[in-house]
């Protein structure tokens, strides 16, 4: 019989709702050495997190992430709170030996993540930061395919990220939209999904040059009459050289008219190119000069 992980949750909004749905999903359709056990979930309403907990099967609930932190029932911290708490969750957590499971991106800065990351080697604990879409099977299979070579020597990469759901100027004011708390906008939304999907297919980046824009640079406020500044970014736009020779380009944006979720990767080797699009996620391209000229072309996998 698998063991079970006792799972404390901070956070029960848009991503705690995703990660309590994977725990509640996952026996059902794999077989995981450690089946997971929804102990504890934290969040700060305190009846909010009541019903939270009822619909999804916790066993019990808090409104103070320390007592997440301090119980010996407590196996694995799953952080999906907002981005100003990721750090100082992490650390507190990885000083009492527990696994970590925190949402990206990381940290609101470079300082917060190293911190992070030392923290976590000194204490030796299980970590992990949610990057879902490198284990999808058409990924995993772009990977393989370029470990063996089938498109040659890498030497470009692209990739956008195109979201709308700050397309409209009277959406209020979102955690997500002020740099105190998120860290930065787009670039951290959803660009280090893209990126992480870069480090993954083709390795380390070496150097970077790019921009930041916001073009709804005031929004309503959520709870009063007035409008405050968006201290973040709306998209960026960045070009790269990747350590082992190869250059990239990437996009993205929260301000897409239609784009609800759209992804879109390319790489191109010396023999071959390679791409995949999220909204198929279970199709990957691939095209050869294998075969005489006549009979080229790209393959649907």
């Amino acid at each position: 019989m698998s063991k079970e992980v006792r799972v404390g949750l901070i956070g029960y909004r848009f991503m705690g709702r995703a990660h309590a749905n994977a725990y509640r999903q996952v026996n059902a359709f794999f077989d995981p050495p450690l089946r997971p056990r929804l102990k504890l979930v934290c969040g700060r309403n305190e009846t909010a997190v009541r019903e939270f907990a009822s619909r999804f099967g916790w066993e019990e609930q808090t409104t103070n992430w320390k007592e997440v932190i301090s119980r010996p029932d407590i196996d694995l911290v799953d952080i999906s709170a907002s981005n100003d708490v990721h750090a100082e969750i992490a650390i507190e957590a990885a000083k009492t030996g527990k696994a970590i499971f925190c949402e990206k991106p990381l940290a609101r800065d470079l300082k917060e993540a190293l911190t992070m990351f030392r923290v976590v080697q000194e204490a030796e604990v299980t970590h992990m930061v949610c990057f879902n879409y490198r284990f999808f099977p058409a990924i995993r299979l772009a990977k393989r395919l370029i470990k063996e070579g089938a498109i040659g020597r890498i030497r470009q990469f692209r990739a956008i990220y195109l979201q709308d759901w700050l397309v409209d100027p009277t959406f209020p004011l979102h955690w997500r939209m002020r740099r105190e708390k998120a860290g930065s906008g787009a670039l951290g939304d959803t660009a280090v999904h893209i990126v992480d999907l870069a480090r993954f297919l083709v390795g380390e980046i070496a150097e970077v040059t790019g921009l930041l824009e916001t073009f709804i640079k005031e929004r309503p406020l959520p709870d009063r009459p007035g409008l405050a500044n968006v201290t973040v970014d709306d998209a960026a736009t960045f070009l790269v050289r990747f350590a082992g020779g190869a250059i990239g380009v990437f996009e993205t944006t929260r301000v897409a008219p239609g784009r609800r979720n759209f992804m879109h990767l390319e790489v191109n080797g010396e023999k071959g190119t390679l791409y995949w699009n999220a909204e198929a996620m279970n199709t990957l391209w691939c095209y050869t000069e294998e075969g005489p000229p006549h009979c080229q072309g790209f393959r649907r996998i």
